[in-house]
C-alpha cells in the first residue's frame, strides 16, 4: 500500500509544470557613486586649502602659548602676558603726517620712547638701539627701530640728521595717555627707561632692562626670530 501511494505521489509532482521565479536585480547607479566621489574630493580639497591657510596662524599660536613658556626660563628681558596690542590710534611723523598704529604692523619692532628733548640716557638707548638691530646680521631685515616721541617739543636737527641715516629709525609722535595705555615700564622706572620689543602682530611682548646688556638682549631676540622663522618674513 504505502508503495502504491508512493507512486501516485511522484505521478502527481510530475504532471505539475516546473515555474521558475526571476527576481529583478537592479544595476548600479554608476552616476550616483561618481558623484558622491568628486564631493568627497571636493570637500578633502577644501580642507587641505584651509589647513595651509591657517598654518600661519597655528604657527603663531605655538610660538605664544608653546615657545614663550620654555622662554621664561632663561629670557632676559621681561615677558609680557598677556600682550598688549597696538593702540588703535593715529600717530604722526614729525612734519605732521598721519600714520595709523596699525600700520606698524608686519616687522618685528625694537621700540624707544621719551620727549623730544632727548638726553644723553635718551641717545645711547638709541645708539643701542641701532647697534642691536645690525648685531642680528641676516635676521636684521625682519627687525624696525621706532622711536615714540611723548611730546609736540621739536626734535634737534642734528639728531633727525643721525636718525635719518640708513637704515633710519622710524620717528612718530605719540600722544602720552595712548602710549602709558600701551606700554608701561617696570616698577620703580620710568617709560622710558626701557627698550620694547613689539611682535609682527603687533604685540608689545617683551620689556628689555633699563641700562641693558646689549649681548644678552641680542641672544633674547636671536631665540624670538628663530622661534618665528617659519611664519615671519620681512616684509617692508
Amino acid at each position: 500500500m504505502s508503495g502504491s501511494n508512493s507512486s501516485a505521489r511522484d505521478a502527481a509532482l510530475a504532471a505539475e509544470p516546473l515555474t521558475l521565479t526571476v527576481h529583478r536585480v537592479e544595476a548600479p547607479d554608476l552616476g550616483a557613486a561618481a558623484a558622491r566621489g568628486s564631493t568627497r574630493r571636493g570637500r578633502l580639497m577644501m580642507l587641505l586649502i584651509l589647513a595651509v591657510c591657517a598654518a600661519p596662524v597655528v604657527a603663531s599660536y605655538l610660538t605664544y602659548y608653546v615657545i614663550r613658556p620654555h622662554l621664561r626660563t632663561t629670557n632676559y628681558g621681561t615677558l609680557i602676558q598677556p600682550t598688549r596690542g597696538l593702540p588703535d590710534a593715529v600717530l604722526h611723523r614729525l612734519d605732521g603726517t598721519p600714520v595709523p598704529a596699525r600700520s606698524l604692523r608686519g616687522q618685528w619692532l625694537l621700540v624707544a620712547v621719551g620727549p623730544a628733548a632727548c638726553d644723553s640716557a635718551c641717545q645711547r638707548r638709541l645708539y643701542t638701539q641701532r647697534q642691536l638691530r645690525e648685531m642680528l646680521g641676516a635676521a636684521r631685515d625682519r627687525v624696525d627701530k621706532v622711536w615714540l616721541v611723548s611730546d609736540g617739543a621739536p626734535v634737534a636737527p642734528a639728531l633727525q640728521a643721525a636718525l635719518a641715516a640708513q637704515p633710519p629709525v622710524t620717528v612718530l609722535r605719540i600722544d602720552p595717555k595712548v602710549l602709558s595705555a600701551w606700554l608701561a615700564p617696570a616698577p620703580g622706572q620710568a617709560l622710558q627707561d626701557h627698550l620694547y620689543i613689539v611682535d609682527p602682530m603687533g604685540e608689545w611682548m617683551m620689556r628689555m632692562p633699563a641700562h641693558p646688556d646689549p649681548m644678552r638682549m641680542k641672544a633674547d631676540l636671536d631665540r624670538l626670530l628663530r622661534a618665528s622663522a617659519s611664519w615671519d618674513v620681512p616684509k617692508r
